[in-house]
């Protein structure tokens, strides 16, 4: 017998930029399945959680199965929990920094772990592509959150006969762009999140200016009260630029130019980071080519956009490890147990016992944890019996993931 059962209990320590994006796909498997979460926000955006977990309860769920632990000290706070006896597993969004560190103390006590840890996107435009359709792929992959999101597109690799046209294209749509509170009318990009966020950004367009890199549009900050950033590209920047190998987490789009796909693999490659990647091509075959290549965990194709809750969201290297959303997201969450039982059935000619039958038990039952099915084993011209094992029956889309 086959069986999955629930990890119990998770500390799942969440970002700042998206508290609801992702403590949702994170606390899904705790409202469907009975597990016990224990989320820590981030001390920027503690309010969201509060409420997320005051609408759960207000849904029915059991007191006690989801505790927000808000705190402005979250080493000091993670510390105990981390190395308490009770918790079977940490699921984390942050940088790549804590994430080691938090790997290092769940090492203690052999914690299972999920860690969708720092990006550094790159987002490659061949000479083939359609430029409109990739300066709105762009638009998307760069600006959504205002850059503020661990998928964003940070390196542009543009072939080098359309690189001219596309900073062309970007340049007007991200001019357009009116940074200003959302209780602006005119309000069609806000602001950072804090001034050391605002203050890094700057840095890295400053680096990259100093090292011959050109403004196009932007480059500097908005005057005034907020943690407003001007809509930036660059052209003209070289391969061992700051820019290009740090998380920008602001709207900055740096461009690089490339001329074989060879090349393109290469710059794409050129990161320690490997969470997402985009490319914009008319040639199918060499879009699979790119995701056969290209080491990363996701891949958007021909779209800018490539995170619903659906599929599993993660990536490789020092990106992290395990998955979100999905299949893949939920079983995260899960152990499996093989239970080993006799056939009581035997054959006529001797007393032995036949090998085990399978049974499958899926964890997307309706009573909240399992269910059972016998899978019958069959027998074989040697009189034998073959154990045949169910397949798992999808999980139904769970909705739209925003990221």
């Amino acid at each position: 017998m086959i069986t999955t059962k629930p990890v119990r209990p998770c500390l799942l320590i969440t970002p700042w930029n998206f508290p609801a994006g992702d403590g949702d796909p994170q606390g899904r498997p705790g409202g469907r399945r009975r597990l016990h979460h224990g989320p820590e926000p981030a001390n920027l955006t503690p309010l969201t959680s509060l409420l997320f977990a005051a609408l759960m309860q207000e849904a029915g769920l059991p007191a006690g199965v989801l505790n927000v632990i808000p705190t402005s000290t979250a080493g000091a706070t993670t510390g105990p929990l981390v190395t308490a006896s009770r918790l079977r597993k940490i699921p984390f969004t942050g940088s790549t920094e804590v994430g080691r560190r938090l790997l290092a103390n769940a090492s203690e006590t052999v914690l299972r772990t999920s860690m969708e840890l720092g990006g550094n996107a790159p987002f490659v435009v061949f000479d083939d592509a359609d430029i409109d359709a990739a300066v709105t792929g762009a638009m998307a992959a760069k600006m959504h959150n205002m850059g503020e999101a661990c998928t964003a597109a940070n390196r542009f690799i543009v072939h080098e006969t359309v690189a001219n046209e596309f900073a062309e294209k970007l340049a007007a749509r991200m001019s357009a762009l009116s940074p200003a509170r959302g209780t602006e009318k005119h309000s069609t990009m806000g602001p950072l999140i804090d001034v050391k966020s605002r203050e890094k950004v700057h840095r890295l367009v400053t680096d990259a200016v100093a090292e011959g890199a050109i403004v196009v549009i932007g480059g500097a900050a908005v005057e005034g009260p907020g943690y407003f950033s001007q809509p930036t590209i660059l052209t003209g920047v070289t391969e061992g630029d700051r820019i290009l190998s740090e998380e920008i987490f602001g709207p900055v789009a740096p461009i690089i130019t490339l001329a074989t796909e060879d090349e393109a693999v290469r710059l794409a490659n050129n990161t320690e980071y490997r969470l997402a990647a985009y490319v914009y091509t008319a040639d199918f075959n060499r879009g699979l080519r790119m995701g056969e290549r290209l080491e990363t965990g996701m891949l958007g194709l021909n779209t800018g956009t490539i995170s619903t809750a659906a599929a599993p969201f993660g990536g490789v290297k020092q990106s992290g490890l395990g998955r979100e959303g999905g299949q893949e997201g939920i079983q995260e969450y899960f152990y499996t147990q093989y239970i080993g039982i006799p056939d009581p059935r035997q054959t006529t000619s001797s007393a032995r016992t036949l090998p085990p039958v399978a049974v499958q038990i899926h964890p997307a039952a309706a009573d909240g944890f399992h269910t059972a099915r016998l899978i019958p084993g069959r027998r074989t011209t040697s009189g034998g019996i073959k154990s045949q094992r169910a397949r798992a029956t999808p999980y139904p889309p769970m909705g739209h993931n925003p990221r």
